[in-house]
């Protein structure tokens, strides 16, 4: 029993180290995300120039994952994987500071290579992870991650916060580069803690026993039916920077306030993570569906509230456009919570140890290529209709919880 107890707590301590990894990891990139798409509008780069780069971004971070996913799977070199990637990830953002006015192509490229190193790591990282979350639940364990994850979501763009209220200039562009420089600091400790825990943890595969015969990973109807609605979902999720262009267009809040509404998307995709990875270990289906549901209309709020509110009152009312927009980001914060970690949690319970990595990146691929053509498809839609933009965001959304309602199992033995 002691044995068993000291190899659980060696599974959690990985479990929380990880999670300070990536608590670092999103105060650099998260922090971006904050003010990605105010940046990328104020280089000259157009909304449906904002939404095709923000959706190639999320196909090159998910599509490519199952190529390096079946890589990982095939060569069992998992730390290569992460190491890498990560570097990619946190090195890629500091260096926005250099973009120059008018340089949204500059801008735009080394996004995707930020993207790029979510790509090398996600599936490697997601595997490993699996492998210790066996010995302590897969619901708990990746909500457990999910939440010292967003504690850096939500510090980064706080950071940015005072940054700019420190500088208090009127040139915003030259405020956002300078925030951008100062991201170099987080992203240096990421790759610090990284290493640390490389060298505490070189073999994280022990953590799960080998089945005592291989059990080669087919692709059930289930599955595909999973696949396909974490694909509807990832279609009618616009991208945050869409969100954000929005806001800074209509001069909802001013662009100080913009990185302090992402923190609170953040802490609330935190407490959305924690709440339903809990519920998933007892309650998968509901999980998923309750989630999606409630996530479903923050579109909505986000890109229709204060129209709809001014129909109904008459006249247009900043005050009510603004706490409708709030509304909407905690909306769209509970469904990223979701998405980063029930949605990742089933795949573990689907897939054999194995072909973890694969499976992986399976999910990662069909979501990241719906993602794009959803991003891609909405940014066009915002120049032409905001209202079937809602429309389809909403519409697609719905029809993920339909998918799993009918193929997730209540409970969690999948």
């Amino acid at each position: 029993m002691s044995e068993k107890k000291r190899r659980m707590s060696a599974a959690m301590t990985f479990i929380v180290l990880f999670g300070v990894v990536s608590l670092f990891s999103d105060m650099t990139h998260e922090s971006a995300n904050s003010i990605r798409g105010a940046f990328l509008s104020l280089a000259g780069a157009s909304a449906a120039v904002i939404g095709f780069v923000s959706g190639l971004g999320e196909l090159v971070g998910y599509g490519l994952r199952y190529v390096f996913g079946r890589l990982t799977d095939r060569t069992r070199r998992y730390w290569p994987m992460v190491l890498f990637g990560y570097a990619l990830d946190v090195v890629a953002v500091p260096a926005l500071a250099l973009v120059g006015r008018h340089g949204w192509a500059l801008a735009c490229a080394l996004l995707i290579v930020q993207r790029l190193g979510k790509a090398i790591k996600k599936p490697a990282k997601d595997t490993v992870m699996s492998f210790a979350a066996s010995q302590e639940g897969v619901g708990k364990s990746f909500a457990i991650q999910e939440l010292l994850d967003q504690i850096g979501a939500v510090l980064g763009p706080l950071l940015l916060y005072l940054i700019m209220l420190i500088q208090h200039r009127d040139d915003t562009f030259s405020d956002y580069r300078t925030c951008f420089a100062f991201l170099a600091i987080p992203g240096a400790i990421t790759l610090l803690l990284l290493w640390l825990t490389y060298k505490r943890f070189p073999h994280p595969e022990n953590f799960e026993p080998e089945p005592k015969e291989y059990v080669p990973f087919r692709v059930s109807k289930r599955f595909v039916v999973y696949i396909v609605g974490i694909s509807l979902f990832a279609f009618g999720f616009a991208d945050y920077s869409l969100i954000v262009m929005h806001f800074s267009r209509q001069h909802l809040f001013t662009a100080a306030v913009l990185p302090l509404l992402y923190a609170l998307a953040m802490l609330t995709d935190a407490a959305s993570a924690f709440v339903f990875g809990w519920l998933f270990d007892r309650h998968a289906r509901l999980s998923l569906v309750v989630s999606t549901l409630v996530a479903a209309p923050f579109a909505v709020f986000a890109f229709l509230g204060g129209d709809v509110t001014s129909l109904l009152v008459g006249g247009t009312n900043t005050g009510i456009a603004s706490t409708c927009a709030i509304i909407g980001v905690v909306l769209w914060g509970i469904g990223m919570g979701a998405q980063e970690s029930i949605l990742k949690a089933s795949v573990a319970t689907m897939v054999p140890k194995r072909s973890r990595a694969t499976g992986y990146g399976i999910f990662e691929c069909c979501f990241g290529a719906a993602w794009f053509l959803g991003s891609w498809l909405l940014g066009v839609l915002y120049d032409q209709s905001l209202v079937v933009m809602v429309v389809v965001s909403v519409v697609a959304q719905l029809l993920a919880a339909i998918m799993f309602w009918w193929k997730v199992p209540k409970e969690d033995n999948l």
